[in-house]
């Protein structure tokens, strides 16, 4: 039994060595060796589009990918997001800014936002780093506009985790039926946690983004993720009231395009 926690412990040790940010300084778009030896792919150079899909509306400023004008998102044409997986990327927005990375298929997006000024921060289900429309994180940990913030997404199984700066704000597993309230809010809206294969996509929400340092890697089936349920914000009832009404506005819209001839 002691030789078995402590080989956990190591195995704990290792992944938190790999994931510590590059220190202030280091240049962004590499990998650090402990990523490396943890199976990580970097997915964007810093200097071109290879590996990428857009409509011409993003361009490279400063070894950052930027959402410059309207146009479309920008999809990683260079490998699917496995089933079992781990990304982890650096963003930043301008004032006002909302965006988001989709990783599975639907509505499974990591929001990404200005949290004090867009009106999507009121709600903390909508808040950044949270599952959009569905799970909240237990708090707000943004770094302040311009600044660089880290993320990550961890998945295994039917256990979701949103990382920010270091801090996890969400873990749960969608099969628990503590969480069936918000899992069926996502499926209102249009999304379905159980669906797999998908492109790593960035979304344009019409306003200025940035993305960089996004790296992937694979979560071997012999690894277990330490999984701790982290208890999301609580939704105050005045912004619920806003949300059953948005999610109504959004059936009915879908209802008018199925039947637009």
């Amino acid at each position: 039994m002691a030789l078995r926690t402590c080989s956990l412990c190591f195995a704990g040790l290792c992944l938190l060595l790999a994931w510590v940010s590059p220190l202030p300084g280091e240049q962004p778009n590499q990998l650090t060796s402990a990523e490396r030896a943890a199976g990580f792919r970097l997915l964007f150079d810093g200097k071109s589009f290879n590996g990428w899909k857009q409509q011409g509306n993003w361009t490279i400023v400063e070894q950052a990918l930027y959402r410059g004008r309207g146009g479309g998102g920008l999809t990683c044409v260079a490998q699917q997001i496995p089933d079992d997986f781990e990304l982890r990327f650096q963003w930043k927005v301008a004032r006002g800014s909302n965006s988001g990375v989709y990783y599975r298929p639907g509505q499974y997006e990591y929001q990404i936002l200005d949290n004090a000024v867009h009106i999507d921060g009121k709600n903390p289900r909508t808040s950044a780093a949270s599952l959009y429309f569905c799970m909240a994180p237990s708090r707000d940990v943004t770094r302040p506009v311009g600044k660089w913030n880290d993320g990550r997404i961890v998945c295994q199984g039917s256990i979701i985790q949103h990382w920010l700066n270091g801090q996890k704000v969400i873990d749960f597993d969608y099969t628990d039926k503590r969480w069936s309230q918000p899992v069926a809010l996502l499926k209102k809206r249009g999304g379905t946690l159980s669906a797999r294969g998908r492109a790593l996509f960035l979304q344009d929400h019409g306003d200025p983004v940035w993305y960089r340092t996004i790296r992937l890697r694979t979560i071997p089936k012999a690894e277990t993720i330490p999984h701790q349920t982290v208890q999301p914000a609580l939704i105050p009832p005045e912004i619920r009231k806003a949300e059953e009404e948005k999610l109504r506005r959004i059936i009915e819209n879908r209802r008018r395009q199925k039947a637009a001839p």
